[in-house]
C-alpha cells in the first residue's frame, strides 16, 4: 500500500506492508531512530511519538492507519536549530541517564502539555489543575525509565509547564 503522511513537517509518500507498525516505518524505512523499540507491546512508552499533536505508542499504530496524518518524532521537536524547551530542560535537570527512554519521554511530555483537564489524581474532576509534580507523574505514568531519572523528568516538565 502507498501512504502519504507528514513526518516532522516533511511530506512523505511510502510503500508499506499493511502489517507494518508506525515505529518500524519510522526507524527502518525513514531512518528516524529516535523513537525506540522497548517492549513492542505499548507498555513502556519508549516509542512515543505525536500523531496530529497527540501522544501515541508508535509500536501499536499501523503505518496504514496514519495515512494523511502528521507525525512528530523527537527529531522534529527542535525548530530552526533551536532545541525545544523540554529538550533544554531535560539537559538542565539531568532528566536522563542512559537516554533510551528520553525520546519517548520528550514526545509524551510535549503532548501532555497540550492536554487539558483532570487526571486520575485530580480531586475535582471538573477542574483543569495546575501541573503539580503529582499531576505530571500521573500523566507521564505510561513512560517508564529503567534508570530511575523520574525526579529530573518531573522537574524538567514542571519548569516548562510554568
Amino acid at each position: 500500500m502507498t501512504i502519504t503522511l507528514q513526518v516532522n513537517g516533511v511530506p512523505r509518500t511510502v510503500d508499506v506492508d499493511p502489517r507494518m507498525s508506525l515505529l518500524d516505518l519510522l526507524r527502518e524505512r525513514l531512518g528516524l531512530i529516535g523513537a525506540k523499540k522497548g517492549c513492542d507491546h505499548g507498555q513502556c512508552g519508549a516509542c512515543t511519538v505525536l500523531i496530529d499533536g497527540r501522544r501515541a505508542n508508535a509500536c501499536l499504530a499501523l503505518a496504514v492507519a496514519v495515512d494523511g496524518r502528521e507525525i512528530t518524532t523527537v527529531e522534529g521537536l527542535a525548530t530552526d536549530g533551536q532545541l525545544h524547551p523540554l529538550q533544554s530542560a531535560f539537559m538542565e535537570h539531568d532528566a536522563f541517564q542512559c537516554g533510551y527512554c528520553t525520546p519517548g519521554q520528550l514526545c509524551s511530555a510535549a503532548g501532555m502539555l497540550g492536554e487539558p483537564g483532570p487526571s486520575a489524581v485530580t480531586e475535582d474532576l471538573l477542574d483543569d489543575p495546575d501541573l503539580t509534580p503529582e499531576e505530571i507523574s500521573e500523566r507521564m505514568s505510561g513512560n517508564l525509565c529503567r534508570c530511575g531519572a523520574y525526579v529530573g523528568i518531573v522537574t524538567a516538565i514542571g519548569e516548562v509547564a510554568r
